[in-house]
């Protein structure tokens, strides 16, 4: 007689069926030893009486705990949400959890996170860094201790594997794009510039200024601050004061301060100032005027970086993927008024 008010387990199923408890759980996990027979017995029996497996006491055995973590500045922003759909599509197909904690560019709280994630609770980490500071003796120290990928945010001097995109590159074309629309006035609105992905984007469009002989003016450089009213207000003052014809904007944040800047001082994109920006907002074109953007491939860097994790997790070779670069895409939009 079966007993319905015992916890339904491995060792119920075994008594049950009276055999061992090795054999049932090999039955479970479809194991070449068991017969088909057998296997058959077990599955009908677990069915019959709603047996799910335990994965912790499974995983326990196993030395794994079937769960990354994702660490990334913020939630709501667009690459990463994307980047974050792209991890939990390879997570996935391998029976991971994913875990996702957001720093806000607080580089104590990256700390406690990436601190309280070494005692176990998970198998490896995917990490975006904080742009607060530059952290890279940390992250030295990390990457000994536990399976770590960066992406999209990385230090360049780290043996790590990194996944990242060809910021250098693309905003040279981009810059080349605002002057071939007859700018020679471009505005710098910097983001990231702790890090080497903001340096990447601003050496490209210093670069493209010089091979075009435009000067390069500190008067035309604005800093991100983590304050949207305060950017708004920069970008004002930087377009009263010194009259740019093309704002270049590296992170997305700049996006909402600039067109409100342009619309209360009755500036018309792209008659009076052309924008572009770095973003991977899917409303982008939605904008009046449209914007024209550079968009990340943030579900593939979030699909490449979860593969190199497993990888590393399945200890695979990873062969030439230890820095892994994926190419943007320049879109030409309304706010820039040339070209397609």
């Amino acid at each position: 007689m079966k007993n319905m008010g015992e916890a339904v387990n491995i060792k119920r199923l075994a008594q049950e069926l009276n055999i061992s408890i090795a054999t049932v759980s090999k039955a479970l996990n479809d194991s070449y030893e068991i017969s088909l027979k057998t296997k058959n017995r077990v599955w009908s029996l677990a069915k019959e009486l709603n047996y799910t497996p335990n994965p912790a006491a499974s995983n326990l055995r196993s030395n794994k705990t079937k769960t990354i973590a994702v660490v990334i500045p913020r939630v709501a922003n667009n690459f990463f949400s994307l980047s974050i759909m792209g991890i939990e599509e390879i997570a996935r197909q391998y029976g991971y959890h994913v875990l996702i904690y957001q720093t806000h560019e607080d580089i104590e709280a990256e700390k406690a996170f990436t601190n309280s994630l070494l005692n176990g609770r998970v198998d490896g980490i995917l990490t975006s860094v904080s742009s607060s500071e530059y952290n890279s003796e940390y992250y030295a120290n990390l990457v000994k201790k536990i399976p770590l990928v960066f992406f999209d945010r990385v230090y360049e001097n780290l043996d790590a594997v990194k996944v990242t995109t060809d910021d250098y590159e693309v905003a040279f074309q981009a810059t080349e794009h605002l002057i071939e629309c007859g700018c020679t006035k471009i505005a710098y609105l910097f983001g990231l510039e702790n890090l080497p992905a903001g340096k990447a984007r601003f050496a490209g469009y210093l670069d493209a200024l010089k091979v075009h002989g435009i000067a390069v003016s500190d008067q035309l450089v604005i800093n991100y601050i983590d304050d949207e009213e305060l950017n708004r207000r920069q970008i004002t003052e930087l377009l009263k004061k010194y009259k740019p014809d093309a704002l270049f904007s590296s992170i997305e944040e700049f996006i909402i301060p600039t067109y409100c800047a342009c619309r209360e001082m009755g500036l018309k994109i792209p008659d009076d100032v052309k924008i572009l920006s770095f973003s991977n907002l899917s409303t982008a074109k939605l904008l009046s005027p449209s914007l024209t953007t550079i968009s990340q491939p943030a579900f593939e860097i979030g699909r490449e970086a979860a593969k190199c994790l497993f990888k590393i997790l399945n200890k695979k070779q990873l062969d030439d993927e230890q820095n892994i670069i994926l190419k943007s895409v320049l879109t030409k939009r309304e706010s820039t008024g040339c070209g397609s």
